[in-house]
């Protein structure tokens, strides 16, 4: 069976973090493919984005030279939501299994999510280490919820991940960069 690593996000901008652990989850859990969603609007973010039409052209640029498609589903079926993708995706592609890719700051407040919790009873979910992130992320509610489930073991190659649900956080080098530090220094430079 094909297996797909789902990266889902404003990208706003897009950056090296995003290339990181997109190739790291290809790499760990041997993924045919990674594919980063772009979302038209995060319904959990206030401010207004870049434009999706920026957003997307800044993804293709970024992830020219490596293996990662940009995909557009979440404009296709007039949804900002995850758990609505993850439905589509599913249905679309029976043949390929899915893992849904996330850093520790938004197992934060995984919960706020739509359908949170049907979200780990249709992929696994591979959660990345983020600088400023960790401890709050074993806190979470989310992580309480699925505690039972977590997986914590050191060679995942063989892991099949067939039994939902399943998830796992990746013991990964944190990359100390963020879309909201880049906006930051952007938005400085041009006041200064």
């Amino acid at each position: 069976m094909k297996k797909v690593g789902l990266l889902g996000g404003s990208f706003d901008p897009p950056h090296k973090g995003h290339i990181y652990i997109s190739l790291e989850a290809k790499k760990v859990f041997c993924l045919d493919e990674v594919w980063w969603i772009v979302s038209p609007q995060n319904p959990l973010k206030i401010n207004k984005p870049a434009s999706y039409e920026e957003r997307l052209k800044n993804c293709h640029k970024l992830v020219k030279n490596f293996p990662i498609n940009i995909k557009e589903y979440e404009k296709k079926i007039n949804s900002p939501y995850s758990y609505k993708t993850i439905k589509y995706l599913k249905n679309k592609y029976d043949s390929i299994k899915f893992f849904w890719l996330m850093g520790a700051d938004n197992l934060v407040g995984f919960n706020k999510w739509q359908n949170w919790q049907e979200i780990f009873n249709e992929v696994s979910v591979v959660v990345f280490k983020r600088h400023g992130y960790n401890s709050n992320a074993l806190k979470s509610i989310t992580n309480k919820k699925f505690l039972n489930y977590r997986i914590n073991i050191n060679s995942l190659k063989n892991f099949t991940f067939q039994k939902l649900p399943v998830w796992h956080i990746v013991e990964n080098k944190e990359v100390r960069i963020s879309s909201t530090q880049i906006r930051n220094q952007r938005n400085q430079l041009r006041k200064g």
